[in-house]
């Protein structure tokens, strides 16, 4: 009896446990489901119906990219644009021809949003045009009800106001490739009118640059006119990304430069190796790649011999000819087999064995030492220089002073030259170095090859006391700093270096140096250097003795005319190396521009400046639908930096 009494009230106690549980759970549940119809029915109830809400991702705003003074370089112009949604439109092609009778749209631009939807969700935007003009918006938006699936989208377009001047070194953006796709598996790519950037720092930056997606959900009505915005994540704005460039100094490069058919220029700091302009002649509008053009257009410059579409400047590799006299100058100082006191005499020839080499001035130079010898470029001192110190020796100096590999500039395009040695010949082409080569490649000929971007960075090494600066571009992207360490001091004795300066000097400065025609004459504000001239094909000895002219020969065969140089000659900062292209001679054609180069670098003086990187208001940057009008204020903003 008092068995069953026990087993009767456990039994009421778990009933009553389970009981109230269950209680809890149904209040709970009640709860939450009076919450989910009462609170927030009515929000449910328009995301259920999808003919009545809009969810759309937002492109990011790309970050800009400005000099170092902060003047603007790659900027982001605001624009309209149709778009279509295919799986709002139904009849894709209907509505697009509906919409052909509102606006012009070209039928080229039909056949790619067809083509296009084929391999894109339903759901996502597909863009018609770009750059609508106001009165083309207002036709859109009255006819929106008989145009299924169209809608107007407020965007950025990327704009370059410094045009030319800057298309090889900022680089520009295009649409987004199916390769992109496999290598990026960002979202972000697959939006309708986004864009990478595809050269320059454009390209070096991509990812800092573009930012991130926002989106937006928008109640629209029973025709597709959004009615209101009921939520928005903002999209985030991209880094902005701080050169060392001057733009003023970059676009007064590229227009010097355009006085000659192809050419290029480097100017930059011997202390920190920053560049201050990077320009390559003949370049092309990076603006037209973004907005597009006709195959005419792209002919001109795939036809073009200057090559307007390679940067020179990084990856133009060219014979360096006399500048390279100074590599081997220092080679034969730190072999000690020449000196200061050292004199060879030039009869206009050097026998060697049963070869002979020719100096550039066919009555010689007479007897001179190492100042003069650079001075006046004498072939045959270095000739006979180089025989007693070997291709090892002047190129182990060579790559101490940056020549021979890529610097690591921020840039994709960058090649890396070439310095020959004894290893490299039986490595790459199976045959032992002969004499004579090493004779031919003392003067900067024969297989060597530099880029514009090496001479300057081996100019900058002679000229600040022997510190293997490297090149950089970038000061901050965002507010980090991206600037160079300080750089390492090299083995080469001061003593060298004040004796090659010297004959640089000389080169400039005395009456008999090759480029004293292009001194400048400002007290303070002097420069020196070292002229070059590079062959592009050996003269024969019938043109020889007929006394043929370079500069009658065609454009492709004439010799390439080289300038390294730097200023002020009593405390260098500046160094700069110019390069044009067929132009016979490194006096006549390369030092005159070399000249106006570092005058206008001194005068502007950006060494004197700190980069700062500028905090930009996301919220003010990125404003909110719906587009107003825009203001008519008489400018042209795209040319904006350009004046």
């Amino acid at each position: 009896m008092y068995h069953d009494d026990l087993s009767e009230k456990i039994f009421t106690r778990r009933a009553f446990v389970v009981g109230a549980l269950q209680l809890v759970g149904v209040t709970v549940l009640g709860a939450r489901l009076a919450w989910l119809q009462v609170a927030q029915g009515s929000r449910y109830k328009m995301l259920s119906d999808k003919n009545r809400i809009n969810i759309k991702m937002l492109l990011p705003l790309r970050g800009q990219i400005v000099d170092r003074f902060g003047v603007p370089l790659a900027v982001n112009n605001q624009i309209y644009r149709v778009v279509i949604v295919r799986e709002q439109a139904g009849d894709l092609e209907k509505s697009l021809a509906e919409l052909q009778k509102v606006i012009a749209v070209e039928e080229r631009d039909i056949q790619r949003v067809i083509k296009e939807s084929k391999k894109t969700a339903k759901f996502i935007p597909l863009r018609v045009k770009e750059e609508l003009s106001w009165e083309e918006v207002a036709r859109i938006e009255v006819h929106l009800p008989y145009l299924p699936g169209v809608s107007i989208e407020r965007g950025e377009i990327r704009s370059y106001p410094y045009k030319d001047s800057t298309a090889h070194l900022v680089g520009y953006v295009r649409n987004v490739s199916p390769k992109d796709l496999e290598d990026d598996d960002d979202p972000v790519l697959k939006l309708p009118g986004f864009k990478l950037g595809k050269t320059g720092v454009e390209r070096t930056y991509d990812k800092q640059l573009r930012g991130k997606a926002g989106a937006s959900e928008v109640e629209v009505n029973v025709i597709g006119r959004e009615v209101r915005e009921l939520r928005r994540r903002d999209a985030s704005l991209g880094d902005r990304v701080t050169l060392t460039i001057d733009g003023e100094l970059q676009r007064f490069t590229q227009e010097i430069l355009a006085t000659h058919k192809s050419a290029s220029a480097v100017i930059m700091d011997a202390h920190t190796g920053a560049v201050y302009a990077m320009a390559s002649h003949p370049a092309f509008d990076p603006n037209m790649f973004v907005r597009g053009f006709s195959q005419e257009d792209w002919q001109i410059i795939m036809n073009d011999p200057g090559r307007p579409q390679t940067n020179k400047a990084i990856s133009g590799q060219y014979p360096p000819g006399s500048t390279f006299k100074m590599v081997t100058a220092l080679a034969g100082l730190r072999a000690n087999v020449i000196n200061k006191h050292t004199t060879v005499f030039c009869p206009g020839h050097y026998e060697y064995g049963d070869s002979r080499f020719h100096c550039w001035k066919k009555t010689g130079h007479g007897r001179v030492d190492l100042d003069m010898a650079l001075a006046q470029s004498c072939d045959v001192y270095f000739y006979k220089m180089a025989t007693e110190v070997g291709i090892d020796a002047i190129a182990e100096m060579a790559r101490e002073l940056g020549l021979g590999e890529a610097l690591g500039i921020e840039l994709a395009e960058e090649a890396g030259g070439l310095i020959p040695d004894i290893a490299w010949k039986k490595r790459v082409l199976g045959r032992s170095w002969q004499p004579g080569e090493t004779i031919v490649c003392s003067i900067g000929q024969g297989a060597v090859q530099a880029t514009p971007l090496q001479l300057a960075v081996m100019t900058a090494r002679m000229v600040n006391g022997g510190y293997a600066v490297k090149p950089w571009i970038t000061g901050f992207v965002g507010e980090t700093f991206y600037g160079k360490e300080e750089a390492e001091k090299l083995n080469i004795p001061q003593e060298h270096l004040d004796l090659v300066m010297k004959g640089m000097d000389m080169v400039v400065n005395h009456p008999r140096g090759t480029a004293h025609k292009s001194r400048i004459e400002e007290e303070g504000k002097e420069m020196a250097g070292k002229t070059g001239t590079a062959q592009v094909q050996s003269i024969t000895k019938e043109q020889r003795r007929l006394g043929v002219k370079n500069e009658n020969l065609p454009w492709k065969q004439r010799h390439h005319a080289l300038f390294v140089g730097y200023a002020p000659v009593n405390n260098p900062r500046y160094v700069c190396a110019v390069v044009v292209e067929h132009g016979v001679g490194g006096s006549s054609a390369a030092a005159p521009l070399a000249k106006e180069l570092l005058v206008q670098a001194q005068a502007r003086d950006p060494a004197i400046t700190n980069m700062q990187p500028e905090k930009i208001d996301n919220q003010e940057v990125l404003q909110s639908w719906p587009p107003r009008k825009p203001k008519d204020t008489g400018a042209n903003t795209n040319d904006e930096g350009a004046q």
